[in-house]
């Protein structure tokens, strides 16, 4: 495991903080194929991304999490920044570090994600030739998810209080040093609406994984870029790579995965279900991971 920095090319003067993850008997003199892991919105790499990374290490890649720009020890202002297009970038500035790896096989360089983590995989897969597979836990489109909802019960257009929300902060953060935020993830646990996200206030507020990188907040200015964004746009035409989507049969997420299963140009999609998961429990639950991870490995062996 190493702790590495590296500056992003996309233009914001960002330098990239990741942990990479070798296999066991690595051979720098020999070539691997890699994996870049998403954390969700909110979270850091030392998170669920870097419990994946780690794990897929052990099957014979080199896995890399890594911190978006804006948050954890990644660099940029202002803090918290969850732009979606700037996080679907991300994924490509850090495979652009990888092809500069002589360890990395940059003709096997595949992509997952979890949460919101998964969604910017897809985006980018879309976008960039050089993800060869895509793997998704726990698929959150962002966009449709503040859209519609969780559940998916809200339409579009009644979305629209969400931009003017989102519209109204940057007015308000203008010449103020501190700036407007929203949740993530519940801050409190009496401010979870079900169950199910009740586990992620435990998850980002407790000792289950807190992280003092990973406040669970946004800037609410992002609400601006994210309630148009689809993390899916033009999948029908250019999402042609090997999928594997894995969802808890519990999660209420699980539409969005669907969603992207649907509308993926790829003639090679799977879904894989975990019975008795939900969308939480696929970050960490050990059972559970370890379920996810034995049908992730093979796929990225068999595809990369």
């Amino acid at each position: 495991m190493s702790n590495v920095t590296f500056k992003n090319l996309n233009g914001q003067g960002i330098t990239m903080a990741a942990i990479i993850n070798f296999p066991a008997g690595f051979d720098a003199s020999k070539q691997y194929p890699a994996i870049v892991v998403s954390h969700p919105g909110g979270g850091v790499k030392e998170q669920t991304a870097g419990l994946y990374a780690g794990k897929l290490a052990e099957h014979g890649f080199i896995a890399i999490a890594y911190d978006a720009s804006y948050q954890g020890a990644s660099t940029g202002e202002p803090r918290q920044l969850e732009n979606p297009y700037i996080r679907t970038e991300d994924v490509s500035a850090v495979i652009d570090y990888l092809t500069t790896l002589p360890y990395v096989d940059a003709a096997r360089i595949g992509a997952m994600g979890i949460c919101a983590g998964a969604g910017y995989s897809a985006n980018a897969a879309i976008n960039d030739r050089r993800i060869k597979a895509l793997g998704m836990v726990s698929a959150v489109n962002i966009g449709q998810m503040f859209r519609n909802g969780w559940d998916n019960n809200v339409k579009d257009a009644d979305a629209v209080g969400l931009l003017e929300f989102g519209s109204n902060a940057r007015s308000g953060d203008a010449g103020n040093a501190e700036l407007a935020t929203l949740p993530l993830a519940p801050m409190r646990e009496e401010d979870a609406p079900n169950a199910e996200l009740r586990e992620a206030w435990e998850y980002y507020h407790t000792p289950r994984c807190q992280h003092p990188n990973a406040p669970g907040f946004m800037t609410a200015r992002s609400l601006t870029q994210i309630i148009s964004y689809d993390a899916y746009n033009k999948a029908e035409a250019f999402l042609t790579q090997p999928i594997l989507a894995v969802a808890g049969s519990v999660a209420g997420s699980k539409w969005m995965s669907d969603d992207l299963l649907t509308r993926a140009a790829s003639k090679d999609k799977q879904l894989h279900i975990v019975e008795g998961a939900n969308h939480m429990s696929l970050y960490d639950v050990p059972q559970y991971v370890d379920e996810a991870v034995s049908v992730l490995a093979p796929f990225f062996q068999a595809k990369l």
